[in-house]
């Protein structure tokens, strides 16, 4: 998630706040001030920031259930209109992805839960619904809000849980892109009609709609390409022509090579052709800015960033570059010679060929040659 803010860590998992939630404090902090000054605009913003702790919670019951099955998360994003936890890898199994998914609504129905015990009760569904309301009782709409984040999730459609839950049930007895084609034909669909509603109603509603499509749209997609590169070698895929830097070489000489090629991205090897780290176009500008143009590349590169040996499937470089959070992977033989690179790019080519071949073209024809198959 670009354009977030890191506040905190809990637990190993990082806090994220994206900048527009800053859109969403002053639309909140105006619509109650409107309603009733300053006293009731501050108790807007505190009762958004309880809101946003309902769903922290509710991200750290799908981080709980993860880790029970050995997946980490790396981060939490906080939005307008809710959290995104990213898991370091997908679930193996269609019951891990149903425990995953159910995980953090069921935190919401305790929340909810506590909340009726603590006020007794005695809370109607009318206080309930007056969320946006800052006459009514703080806890009764924050019981509310918890309520409706369990019935919204719960929408049998991509990106919402219950879309994975509905992927769950429909993997066991269907394939695993199959059953994501389902679930984010259905996300997709109900994003039309969230737009059209918010089109008369609530504008917000245009907002969610976008976020929902996309992310069905990006779910369906990352399906058909974990059910394709299980069967493909990534020497088979790989980038093999592209600019290489020096370990000597200086930012200046980098941002030449920028200037002159149509790479964002460099690997930076050794003498004897050894990779040794990657230097991307904002390193190149940020230690520019920072530095100097006089910078050894070695001081301003990535040296995170994953190796894999070129007889690997491709699989598993899409686990290392999700894990890493890295823009690339580096392949190298038996002794750690740079050999190629992999890229989101290249995995996308990988796709839009498949897809106009009709499944009938074979992947070994998609080695790089050409230096214009290296621009990401």
């Amino acid at each position: 998630m670009g354009w977030s803010l890191r506040i905190g860590t809990i637990g190993g998992t990082a806090i994220r706040l994206h900048v527009t939630f800053a859109l969403l404090l002053v639309w909140i902090w105006l619509m109650h001030y409107r309603i009733g000054g300053a006293p009731a605009a501050w108790e807007g913003i505190f009762f958004i920031i309880a809101v946003f702790v309902c769903v922290v919670l509710h991200e750290f019951g799908h981080i709980a259930a993860a880790r029970y099955y050995g997946i980490k998360t790396p981060d939490i994003t906080l939005l307008p209109i809710g959290g995104v936890a990213r898991l370091e890898r997908m679930p193996e199994e269609p019951r891990e992805e149903f425990v995953i998914a159910i995980a953090g609504p069921l935190v919401n129905v305790v929340i909810a839960a506590l909340i009726f015990l603590a006020l007794g009760g005695s809370v109607g569904m009318e206080q309930m619904a007056g969320v946006e309301d800052p006459g009514r009782s703080f806890l009764a709409r924050l019981a509310g809000v918890n309520v409706f984040l369990v019935l919204f999730n719960m929408i049998p459609a991509f990106p919402m849980d219950g879309g994975r839950v509905l992927r769950a049930a429909l993997a066991s007895r269907l394939t695993w892109a199959r059953a994501t084609e389902i679930a984010a034909a259905i996300g997709q669909g109900l994003a039309f009609v969230f737009g059209f509603i918010g089109l008369f109603y609530n504008p917000l509603l245009i907002f969610i709609a976008i976020f929902v499509y996309l992310a069905a749209t990006a779910e369906a997609q990352n399906a058909h390409i974990r059910a394709v590169s299980g069967s493909v070698l990534i020497a088979d895929v790989m980038v093999t022509e592209f600019a290489r830097l020096d370990r000597s070489a200086t930012i200046d000489e980098a941002i030449e090579m920028l200037l002159a090629t149509t790479q964002r991205e460099f690997p930076v090897v050794d003498a004897t052709g050894r990779f040794e780290g990657l230097l991307t176009r904002d390193d190149m500008i940020r230690t520019l800015k920072e530095r100097g143009a006089e910078t050894p590349v070695v001081s301003a590169m990535r040296d995170d960033v994953p190796r894999i040996h070129y007889r690997k499937r491709l699989e598993e470089s899409l686990q290392l570059m999700q894990q890493a959070s890295s823009p690339a992977v580096a392949v190298v033989d038996g002794s750690d010679h740079l050999v190629g690179l992999m890229t989101h790019e290249t995995i996308g080519e990988m796709m839009m060929v498949r897809a106009a071949a009709s499944g009938s073209f074979r992947f070994g024809h998609l080695r790089r040659d050409k230096p214009d198959y290296t621009r990401l």
